[in-house]
This record gives structure tokens, sequence and C-alpha cells, in this order.
């Protein structure tokens, strides 16, 4: 039976007035920006994974794949529309098995199981009439598109070729990176033969792949300065999607800061070689093979996930683009009904509020605590998200605003005088493993016309601390903070 709630059950707010509060300053430096990200900066990915792409003894994506994705259904129209726009990437690991049915190019088998293929299993092939239903459905919803090309085409399993692979552990197949440089030559040089305009001419991005330092210095200094617009790497920090302790490794803020490094190098590497584009993060499901079945479709994926956000943000990462908007566990639509995941909801909520520039923040406090600030998407002021990973402690959050130039000097306590808009984030029940989310004590579920439901702020006195609840998110805009980077 379905139950539809309209209201947070009062046992949560009971319970998380309970929980051991903490008094936390934020402070917020304004000066200058940090980093800039694209001003669509959340992207999701649809992948080409078929029914039977099966991990961990389940088989998870059902009929979402690219090739068999019903573009019909109004739940996934207005879930897509609600961005208004959202960045799509097509791609993902059997991109590398895709052929076109353009040219010589007779018969266009689905793709099939296949012990000796590629990732398991056999070529598939991609029609003409089926890339004209994605055309349309793209323009019908607006989505700002990447389309992934089968780079490694050709090529064997990774047990029976030799050379490096594409870009660092974690591929079924090797290219070596010096290969790639040159290849992405050719591929550029045929996107300017058959896009003499500039202003029409699709960016050339890549290796796409997972980080490897030096796959990706020797790749760059191969391809040379132009060829390379964007450089797009994988995350999947949380490893296996059927590891036990995954809940452990969300929940545990000296974890999630180990990927820090990979960001640091990747930011590294576009400060040495300048691709016009910057670094996007064209692929991240927190853990691999489809997700958890347990943790990725629940409140609780929500701390990884917009902590990875925040985070690649101030690493000037310009895209972030989540596996998947539907498909595997991990995606933020479920695979059957189109019912946003918890995820959808924070994902659209960042789109909204967060802008493209990235202010840096500091604070003295418990580190389970997570605070990114961006300027407000929709000026004035700024847009900050809070994500409390602790189980039994809520954070009071005052705010002061950094003087400039000199660290030595007090900073100056601000107390807002228009009213803060909050949104916070809880799961229905309180039990982290829940599938429906709470904002501002509203479940949120779609309506009956399967439209996205409301989502709007409560308006708070600016002159009381932000309450953040145990184990809950936050985004909050303070239109009168005043930040010389924002203006």
């Amino acid at each position: 039976m379905y139950f539809k709630f309209t209201f947070c059950p009062i046992i949560l707010l009971l319970w998380a007035s309970l929980s051991f509060a903490q008094n936390v300053n934020v402070v917020i430096h304004g000066a200058a920006s940090i980093a800039k990200t694209d001003d669509n900066f959340v992207c999701v990915t649809l992948d080409w994974w078929p029914a039977e792409k099966c991990d961990y003894n389940q088989c998870p994506w059902g009929k979402a794949g690219i090739l068999n994705l019903d573009l019909r259904y109004g739940a996934l129209i207005n879930a897509i529309k609600a961005f208004n726009p959202l960045r799509i990437k097509v791609g993902g690991s059997l991109q590398d098995n895709v052929v076109y049915k353009v040219g010589e190019v007779s018969s266009c088998p689905n793709f099939m199981k296949r012990e000796d293929g590629l990732f398991g299993f056999s070529q598939g092939c991609l029609s003409m009439e089926r890339l004209d239903q994605f055309n349309r459905f793209f323009n019908h919803t607006g989505v700002k598109l990447t389309f992934g090309l089968n780079a490694l085409f050709g090529r064997n399993e990774s047990q029976t070729e030799k050379g490096n692979q594409l870009s660092g552990p974690g591929m079924g197949a090797k290219v070596d990176a010096k290969q790639y440089g040159k290849d992405v030559i050719v591929l550029k040089n045929l996107v300017k033969e058959l896009y003499a305009h500039p202003e029409t001419q699709p960016k050339v991005l890549g290796p796409g792949g997972f980080y490897e330092e030096k796959w990706f210095n020797t790749f760059l200094e191969v391809s040379g300065q132009g060829i390379v617009d964007g450089l797009t790497h994988h995350i999947y920090n949380l490893g296996p999607g059927d590891d036990p302790n995954m809940m452990n490794k969300i929940l545990d803020p000296s974890y999630l800061n180990q990927v820090s490094q990979t960001y640091k190098g990747v930011s590294d590497v576009v400060n040495k070689f300048r691709p016009q584009l910057g670094a996007w993060v064209s692929e991240s499901g927190g853990a691999l093979n489809g997700g958890s079945k347990d943790v990725s479709r629940t409140f609780a994926d929500g701390f990884w996930y917009l902590d990875q956000m925040g985070m690649a943000s101030t690493y000037d990462q310009k895209v972030f683009c989540r596996q998947a908007l539907i498909g595997g566990n991990y995606g933020l639509l479920n695979a059957t009904t189109f019912v946003p995941n918890p995820d959808y909801y924070g994902a659209l909520l960042w789109h909204r509020l967060m802008g493209s520039t990235v202010l840096a923040v500091t604070k003295e406090s418990d580190p389970n605590l997570r605070v990114y600030a961006h300027c407000a998407k929709k000026k004035p002021g700024v847009s900050l998200i809070f994500i409390n990973l602790s189980k039994d402690r809520s954070f009071n959050i005052t705010f002061s605003n950094a003087k400039p130039g000199d660290a030595g000097k007090p900073n100056y306590e601000f107390v807002g005088k228009q009213n803060r808009e909050e949104y916070h984030l809880r799961a229905l029940t309180g039990d982290t493993k829940d599938d429906i989310v709470c904002l501002n004590d509203v479940p949120m579920v779609q309506t009956d016309s399967e439209d996205i439901p409301a989502m709007d702020p409560k308006l708070v006195d600016a002159s009381t601390p932000i309450s953040i609840a145990a184990q809950s998110i936050a985004y909050v805009t303070i239109r009168d903070f005043e930040a010389p980077a924002c203006v």
C-alpha cells in the first residue's frame, strides 16, 4: 500500500531537539573568490548499460540504458525540466563498444552478454532513428549535452594488451597515453573540418578516466596546446558497491577528505597545461559497479554526494557529473518508477542556489560539520551548504565576515537584517537509510501530475543562529551579506 505523506513525523523534530548542540562561528572570506565553477556545475549521466548488467548478484539497470530508456514518461521529462537547464553527459564504459548505424553499417544489434567482450558485452549499435529520438528529447527538455565517443573501439581486454591504462586503474582496456594524445589530435582536426565556424564548434574533452599523474601529463604533453578543451576524470572514492562499511565511509570526515589529493592533482595539471574549460568530474557515482543497493538511493548518500560537489568546487572543478540520472542503484531517479531519490533534491537545490563564484570559509569546530560557501546564484548575497555527519550533535551557527588583507585583525561579526532563506533536508523518519527526504519538514514527493514539488525556503529571523540538526543537510542564502567577490 502506498501512503502519501504531507508532513514529516514530529518524532524527528523531538529527536533533533534533544541532541547535544554546539555553537560554531563560521567565517566567510568574501573579499575574493578561491575558484570558479561553470554556471551549470551540476551534471548527470545517461549510461549505455543494458538490463543484463549485473553486479553483486543483482541487476539494477532495468530499461534505464540509452538504447532502452522510454523517453515519453512525464516524470522523467519534468525531473529534467526542473533544472532549466540540466547538463547531461551521455556515455559510460560501454560507449567504447558502440558502433553507429551510418554508412556501410547494415545490422544494428543491442548489447549482448559476451565473456570475451570488452566489459563483458558485445558491440551495441546506435541507430540514427534512436539518435533523432534523443535529439528531440534533449531539445524539448532544454538539456546542455556532452556526448561520449568510442575512444577504445577496437582495443582488447586489459589482460591481453600492453601499455598504460586509459587513465589510471579501473578501466577494462588499455591505451598508451602517447597514443591517446595522438588520437585526440586527429579527433580535434575532424571536429574543425566538420564544424568550420568556431561559434558552433563542439568542444573536445578527455580523457574521461581515473586520474594518474604520469598518464595525464603525458597525454596533455603529446596532444599539445589548444587540442583538449577540457580535462575530464572519474571519481569513485567509496570503493566497491558491496562494501559492508559503506555507511561508515560516508559518515567519516577523514575518509571523505582523502579524495582531495585527487582534486589537487588534477588542478595542478590544469594549471600547468591550461585547457580552456578547466577540469570536469565527468563521472562520479560514489560506489563502483552500479552503486550500493542499501545506501546509494537513500538520504545517507547525500552526505557523500553534496560534500563531493562542495569539495570539488573549491578545487576549481568546473562541472560535476553524477552517475547517473537514472539506472543502477546510484540513479537520481528510480529506474522503474522515475520517482526522484533524495539526492535529486539536493542536486536541484545546489543548481538553484549555489552560484559559480566559490568563497573560502573557516571555522573551529567538530570536523563532522562540513561547510561550503558560494556567491548566491541569484544576486545579491551568499549561499552556503551545511552537512552535519554527526549522529548525536547539532550545531548553532553564527557568522563573521573576514577582514581582507590582514589576517592578524579580528573578523567582523555579522548580524543580518534581512530574513535568511533556509532549506533544511532530513530523512523522513530520522533513519538516514530512508528513501524519502523532507525539506523544511515537508516530504518531497511528486505531485499528482508528476511534477517536482515546490521547494520554498523557510524565512528565518537573521538575528538568530542557524540550527543544523544531527545528520541533516541545510542550504542557507543570506541576501545582505556583503562579499566584494559577489558584486
